[in-house]
């Protein structure tokens, strides 16, 4: 009797196991992970190999800084993919990150000069003003959608240039510095060793952390999946659409003013030029990260993913000594397998859903089957 009741709880407890693991192989994360594992696996294995002493070889992709690297490098446009995510969920598109993120840097980096800023109180007032001067660019781009009812497409499409000539005339066209104490914050060792920087990449999965949070924990979240779901829904529901549409692209203004602070400390100076052509990187990794242009889809952790996986799939152009002008082509590819992916996933539950009605309305068909 005793083996029988343990019998029971042993068995439920295999099958809620066997649930967690389908879920989370469902999930897109995993596999944007498993991509990324096996990509990792392919440069590792076809990098090239350099003698440092005699029978002694290093791989040149698989060492700890290459891969630090790659992923700061992607951290900046992971961080703005986040924020393009959500503005992707209410079926929306920012066309003007790259130029946020540009204006945003070189007003900080003037503002730091004008007040001779040094030191902590630098990077504290650099990240606020930055991150303030980005979800501005972000909100003046949500109220003039909303009260013009023009398509976000044109509108950020305009304010791509607004942004990027302000920040052209304001510079002259010239590169600023930002103080030594913004590099040192954004190139702190964090005792991992010389030459290795955590901290944007830090920045990065707190942001998206924060977004997938906001995104799965909150009403505003939910009222973003609302949104993109069904609008016409949405607004009889009672949900405010113009301030969350509002909210999304300020929200997409922030990311960019963060990435702006982030990279302008690491890298040392700031320009009207930055991010120029980045914004299709950011809609790229939202995209390879499974949020559905057609609105309602999006993940915030999976926008980072995403841009990890375009990072690395540029680093295999110079790991496999590939041509750099096949990065284009290679990219374009991923973004289309992406949404093809998506479609068919998409198409797929969808017929699922279709077949589960199919027998709760006839339960003979059913168990005929």
């Amino acid at each position: 009797m005793r083996e029988d009741a343990q019998a029971v709880p042993r068995t439920g407890q295999n099958r809620s196991m066997r649930r967690g693991l389908v879920s989370l192989v469902r999930t897109q994360q995993f596999g944007l992970i498993v991509v990324i594992a096996v990509l990792v696996t392919v440069l590792s294995i076809f990098a090239q190999k350099v003698e440092t002493t005699p029978g002694h070889y290093i791989n040149t992709f698989l060492q700890a800084d290459t891969i630090l690297q790659v992923a700061t490098f992607s951290s900046f446009v992971a961080i703005m993919a986040v924020g393009m995510t959500m503005v992707i969920i209410t079926a929306g598109i920012d066309l003007s990150v790259g130029s946020t993120y540009a204006l945003a840097g070189v007003f900080t980096a003037m503002l730091l000069r004008h007040m001779h800023a040094t030191g902590p109180s630098a990077v504290v007032i650099g990240g606020l003003f930055c991150s303030a001067v980005g979800l501005a660019a972000g909100a003046v781009n949500g109220v003039l959608i909303t009260s013009l009812g023009v398509h976000p497409f044109i509108i950020t499409l305009g304010t791509m240039w607004v942004f990027r000539g302000i920040a052209f005339v304001t510079t002259g066209g010239l590169s600023i510095l930002t103080p030594d104490s913004l590099t040192a914050f954004a190139k702190a060792g964090l005792g991992l060793g010389t030459g290795l920087t955590p901290v944007p990449i830090i920045v990065m999965i707190l942001v998206a952390v924060l977004g997938a949070v906001f995104l799965g924990k909150t009403v505003g979240g939910r009222r973003i999946y609302a949104v993109g779901g069904n609008i016409e829904a949405s607004r009889y529901s009672g949900v405010p659409i113009n301030r969350v549409l509002v909210a999304v692209y300020a929200i997409s203004g922030l990311t960019a003013g963060i990435a702006a602070f982030m990279a302008g400390s690491y890298y040392g100076s700031v320009g009207s030029g930055d991010a120029q052509g980045k914004e299709l990187y950011v809609i790229a990794a939202a995209v390879v990260g499974g949020a559905s242009l057609a609105g309602g889809k999006g993940n915030a952790i999976s926008a980072m993913l995403g841009a990890v996986l375009i990072a690395l799939l540029q680093q295999s152009i110079s790991t496999l000594k590939i041509a750099q002008e096949y990065e284009w082509i290679i990219i374009g590819c991923a973004i289309i397998i992406a949404v093809v992916l998506d479609r068919v996933s998409a198409r797929a539950g969808s017929i699922r859903s279709e077949h589960a009605t199919t027998r709760e309305a006839d339960p003979s068909r059913g168990a005929q089957r």
